[in-house]
């Protein structure tokens, strides 16, 4: 069986398949549906690590991370993202963004795989339509947003997230910086791609770059281009970091994913 249904409005949609048996004709599918939906979530998939990586194969090269653990020698690929009971501080992730812009060649893609969820609905992952962002901008701040690139740090202020995971490590990171367009043109759509998470300015700059700042990012996240994803054990989900930005619900409990990055 394979089954597409896309959620409201088309923000991501479900897959119901069992990705232990897809044909390469499904991962066609699959992709397809992926650069029409920004993100897709499959249900009750039971996948071993190395299933699980010869799968993520599929989208392209995978990527370092080395702000989180690997999940062993055997897999490092597969970071670990941990929520614990006893964390004082946001989950990780509490902002929205989108993965790693800091960094010159960002992940397209991210994954998670639910290996321990607290109740459902109390551990969410939102997503925001950045095709649907753009589609309701005002033109004239299309035509300026088109001029401009954003300077984006790990040290911005999504970072406060990975401080418990970086006492694990017994180390700091170093800050890393990049430079990206604001506005993409993907799969013939165009996208804002701008990380609230990590942004630090505009370039060139405006002389009203707070205002500008401030409208985007209120505009980036509207409710109408949300949708909340539900995680249940044994679920996976796989967004295009291009035209989906993303954000932990905060919780109390126990949550363990396993992450893979694709670039």
């Amino acid at each position: 069986m394979f089954k597409i249904i896309p959620n409201r409005k088309e923000i991501g949609a479900e897959i119901v398949c069992d990705l232990r048996q897809i044909t390469k004709q499904d991962i066609k599918k699959i992709k397809l549906a992926l650069k029409k939906y920004g993100m897709l979530f499959f249900k009750k998939q039971t996948l071993s690590s190395s299933l699980y990586l010869k799968f993520a194969k599929n989208f392209g090269k995978l990527a370092n991370y080395p702000r989180l653990k690997g999940l062993s020698k055997k897999y490092p690929k597969i970071t670990v993202v941990q929520r614990k009971f006893t964390d004082k501080g946001p989950s990780f992730g509490e902002q929205f963004h989108t993965d790693s812009i800091y960094t010159n060649s960002p992940p397209r893609f991210t994954m998670l795989l639910s290996k321990l969820v607290p109740k459902s609905g109390k551990a969410n992952t939102e997503f925001c339509s950045q095709y649907l962002a753009y589609k309701h901008l005002p033109n004239k701040i299309k035509i300026k947003l088109k001029k401009l690139s954003g300077i984006y740090s790990s040290k911005g202020p999504i970072s406060t997230t990975t401080l418990e995971r970086e006492k694990e490590k017994g180390k700091t990171n170093k800050e890393l910086k990049s430079k990206h367009k604001i506005i993409k043109k993907l799969y013939k759509k165009f996208t804002i791609y701008c990380s609230p998470g990590h942004f630090l300015s505009f370039l060139p700059h405006t002389n009203n770059d707070n205002k500008l700042k401030y409208y985007l990012f209120n505009h980036q996240v509207k409710k109408k281009f949300q949708y909340s994803l539900k995680w249940k054990k044994d679920q996976l989900a796989i967004w295009d970091n291009r035209t989906m930005l993303h954000q932990a619900t905060p919780f109390k409990g126990n949550r363990v994913m396993h992450r893979i990055t694709i670039q």
